[in-house]
């Protein structure tokens, strides 16, 4: 499968970039890109890819999508029309953004974990969609230090709320672990470099850490309410979903390459973690992914991996209104 890098509008000179289109439609392919987005879809129903989740949507959709997660949208339920639109509200900016000055400071801390657990991709619902919602919608009107301070207010209120769910499995970006104990992350370290490898016992992970076998299983579980089999087949499962995405791989060499050294157990534990099948898996995502990138609408937003192109110029009846703070 072709991967799709968006060449998105953030320079170095952005604080953020706000995007908002009106019946516009999701004429892209799934895609990713090194910023983070904030996007709100308001008016349109349809599928919702993030990662490895492919969900339905309804009416009004609120997520934050992490550096490089795969991810796209379409409207196959309902389409915006002149009497019910669809308006999508695009908020992108550097996925470095709150490691510099200012915004690296300690009142920022809270945003930055936040910005950190977006690697799977975030949902938000009820109350905090409906607010954010108002916030957004405000946000495309102001200019200079107003906009600012009302970009950080919205990031500040999405990070201590509780109504939101993950939607990429845990395996997907297979980011470190969030843990204060250092046993834990050496712990997870240890897995990181060894998961693939379908020797790997649990009592290896526990010398490592310098525990007994019953030690280590009871401290594992508690630290991460999961067993450490549960654990490692997840990591294992979402590497490989990763890879039937980014590759064109024989389904049987990415099951080695997974840590899974029976197809049997490998196709029987994948299809009870995504109710389908490996192939199944992998003919979703081409299917969402299938676009013709010389005849897309907007020249050079999405180019396949290892291609370049200029920025192109968008006809006007296609261009998105770009707000730049």
């Amino acid at each position: 499968m072709k991967v799709y890098q968006e060449i998105t509008p953030v320079t170095g000179t952005d604080l953020f970039v706000i995007m908002d289109s009106v019946n516009k439609g999701f004429k892209y392919p799934i895609h990713n890109h090194p910023e983070f987005e904030l996007t709100l879809v308001s008016g349109s129903a349809g599928n919702r890819i993030v990662g490895d989740s492919t969900l339905r949507y309804k009416e009004e959709d609120l997520v934050l999508i992490g550096p490089y997660l795969f991810h796209k949208w379409d409207d196959v339920d309902k389409q915006g029309t002149a009497k019910d639109p669809c308006r999508v509200i695009t908020i992108q900016f550097d996925m470095h953004l709150f490691d510099k000055s200012l915004l690296a400071k300690k009142p920022f801390a809270l945003i930055q974990g936040f910005l950190i657990s977006s690697g799977r991709g975030i949902r938000f619902y009820g109350k905090t969609l409906v607010e954010a919602k108002k916030k957004m919608s405000r946000l495309t009107g102001l200019k200079g230090v107003e906009s600012a301070t009302a970009f950080l207010m919205l990031l500040d209120y999405l990070s201590k709320s509780r109504q939101f769910e993950f939607l990429a499995s845990e395996g997907f970006n297979v980011n470190p672990v969030q843990a204060n104990s250092k046993r834990l992350h050496a712990a997870y370290q240890y897995l990181l470099q060894h998961f693939q490898e379908s020797s790997l016992r649990m009592s290896d992970v526990a010398a490592e850490v310098n525990l007994g076998d019953s030690a280590f299983s009871h401290f594992f579980k508690k630290a991460t309410n999961r067993s450490f089999s549960e654990y490692l087949i997840t990591m294992r499962l979402e590497h490989a979903c990763k890879l039937l995405i980014e590759s064109d791989e024989q389904i049987s060499r990415i099951a080695f390459l997974a840590g899974f050294n029976n197809m049997a157990n490998f196709n029987r534990m994948f299809k009870n973690s995504h109710q389908c099948s490996p192939l199944q898996f992998r003919k979703i995502y081409q299917e969402k992914s299938k676009f013709d990138w010389n005849k897309q609408i907007t020249p050079g937003q999405f180019i396949p991996q290892g291609s370049s192109a200029g920025p192109g110029n968008k006809p006007p009846q296609y261009r998105t209104r770009i707000v730049r703070s």
